[in-house]
């Protein structure tokens, strides 16, 4: 594997579309996941040789750097790619000075839960009844959880 991670750009989109559809059971419209300049974007890909394997978009406000969403590609899962872009994420808060980091995640999503816990992120709060289901009319937790940094 050669992994790199960097900036998002227009030339990556129809491959983030095809992953964001397959790594979502309620994927983003596709008019937000080409949307490339919203208000503190900092969108970023990981690529295994020029090919699209995962990707995270952010967005950075005044130091208050939020994980809006975040996908590995179904057949890249399981290989510790996933760690690898949150620590990119993480590194980039580092080196952009934020004071904090932010995200939310469905409560039934217990292997990223496990991911964002080992990078050091802690629960604050919760969204009751949030997102839909996977399956049904049901709803589920979203689970807001932070990362603090100290310099």
């Amino acid at each position: 594997m050669t992994i790199e991670i960097t900036t998002m750009s227009a030339e990556h989109l129809d491959q983030v579309w095809q992953i964001e559809q397959q790594a979502h059971t309620h994927p983003w419209a596709e008019s937000l996941v080409r949307d490339l300049s919203s208000r503190g974007a900092c969108h970023h890909v990981m690529t295994d040789a020029g090919k699209v394997v995962g990707y995270f978009y952010g967005q950075n406000i005044v130091g208050e750097v939020t994980l809006l969403n975040i996908a590995i590609a179904p057949s890249q899962q399981g290989k510790g790619l996933g760690q690898k872009l949150l620590d990119a994420f993480l590194d980039y808060c580092e080196q952009a000075k934020a004071e904090s980091a932010w995200l939310e995640v469905r409560e039934s999503n217990l292997p990223a839960i496990h991911i964002y816990d080992q990078a050091g992120f802690n629960e604050v709060d919760r969204r009751y009844g949030y997102y839909p289901a996977k399956t049904g009319n049901g709803k589920e937790d979203a689970i807001i959880m932070s990362y603090l940094f100290f310099y």
